[in-house]
């Protein structure tokens, strides 16, 4: 089983910036891509940024140009930047690895980002 470790959530103002950080240990064998995701309140989870092991990205189209996903191989670790941040990203973040046989079937307990004045 894979655990995950998320840090760094926080209240913001709006136009603020945060920095999220998620380790991941347990039954790592090879990850393919880390990612974050993220859960607003009566919403679906979903995909906020991935990062692949060979350097592509995947954004989210309304964190594009804000949210930068960075990632430490030796460390099995993650990070968010997420600049200019707005209302309307207020969630619990989540992150997750994608091996073999897909996303993690686990989650950890999130972190949670409120964006408001």
């Amino acid at each position: 089983q894979v655990q995950l470790v998320e840090s760094g959530g926080g209240l913001v103002q709006p136009g603020g910036a945060l920095r999220l950080s998620c380790a991941a240990s347990g039954s790592i064998f090879s990850i393919n891509d880390m990612g974050w995701f993220r859960q607003a309140p009566g919403k679906e989870r979903e995909l906020v940024a991935a990062l692949a092991t060979g350097g592509s990205t995947n954004y989210a189209d309304s964190v594009k140009g804000r949210f930068t996903i960075s990632r430490d191989n030796a460390k099995n670790t993650v990070y968010l930047q997420m600049n200019s941040l707005k209302p309307e990203d207020t969630a619990v973040y989540y992150c997750n690895v994608r091996q073999r046989l897909g996303w993690s079937a686990s989650w950890g307990q999130g972190t949670q980002v409120t964006v408001s004045s």
